[in-house]
């Protein structure tokens, strides 16, 4: 429908990394712009990534949280979405690539990946389940906002020992987020929402500026965000990052839940 309508510029999020690329192709042979953001679309079918924070950052980041929240030892799960989110297995492959990486990751266990495919009840059924399969999980990483909250609200209500980390947003974080045993949650990472939402806006109107054409060390101006050049992705596309990703815990939850 929006090739039919002849924009400028389509500018997507991918639930599945290859499902749409016939007709992202097909708008790119029409002349349309194809960004994308959040979660690409595989190579071909796009002409630039906004990337909300590097892959390895993020992974980085949610395994440190592990081995912090852990005490450095034990058995974690993977909570995520859907097996086919290309953000999600490329957090999750970089986690485990991390982990072999390091000899301080060594005493944890990654016990399990499941998938809540981004629904409250069955993040929640996942969540028991995992519970009820290790009797010693410590902790569980859901880098999903959806199976975060589900998983935070599950292991509260039911006084679980096991912790949680993961990607969520703040304002369905507040009431599980705290560093004792009423809270289920210690602390969990996002990116600027806002700043995402600029930033992918800035790109594309930079790609039909034909200030940039998606190519690596093309170079641009996102308004009062600053200057970014394009990089080559994992997946040998292009992008840009926006930045490192954020920690919420009880020092600034109050303050970012009014925002997201």
């Amino acid at each position: 429908n929006l090739i039919s309508q002849d924009f400028d510029a389509i500018c997507i999020s991918a639930n599945d990394v290859n499902a749409l690329q016939a007709k992202l192709e097909e708008a790119m042979d029409e002349g349309i712009k194809v960004s994308s953001f959040d979660s690409a679309p595989n190579k071909d079918s796009r002409e630039i990534f906004v990337n909300q924070a590097g892959t390895k950052e993020v992974a980085q980041a949610l395994m440190d949280a592990v081995l912090d929240i852990s005490g450095g030892e034990g058995q974690f799960a993977i909570l995520s979405a859907t097996s086919q989110s290309a953000n999600q297995n490329a957090w999750i492959d970089a986690m485990k690539t991390i982990m072999e990486g390091d000899d301080k990751y060594s005493k944890l266990e990654l016990v399990d990946v499941v998938y809540g495919d981004d629904e409250p009840q069955k993040s929640t059924d996942q969540t028991a389940a995992l519970l009820q399969n290790y009797k010693d999980l410590k902790v569980i990483c859901a880098p999903t906002t959806v199976g975060i909250a589900a998983a935070a609200k599950y292991l509260q209500d039911n006084g679980s020992s096991c912790k949680l980390t993961g990607l969520g947003l703040p304002s369905e974080m507040q009431e599980y987020t705290g560093d004792d045993d009423s809270h289920s949650c210690p602390y969990f990472y996002l990116w600027d929402m806002q700043g995402l939402g600029k930033l992918s806006a800035y790109t594309t109107i930079a790609l039909i500026n034909e200030d940039i054409t998606g190519a690596k060390d093309d170079k641009f101006t996102a308004g009062d965000l600053g200057d970014y050049t394009v990089t080559e992705a994992d997946d040998g596309g292009t992008e840009v990052v926006l930045g490192a990703p954020l920690k919420f815990d009880t020092s600034n939850i109050e303050e970012m839940a009014k925002l997201y």
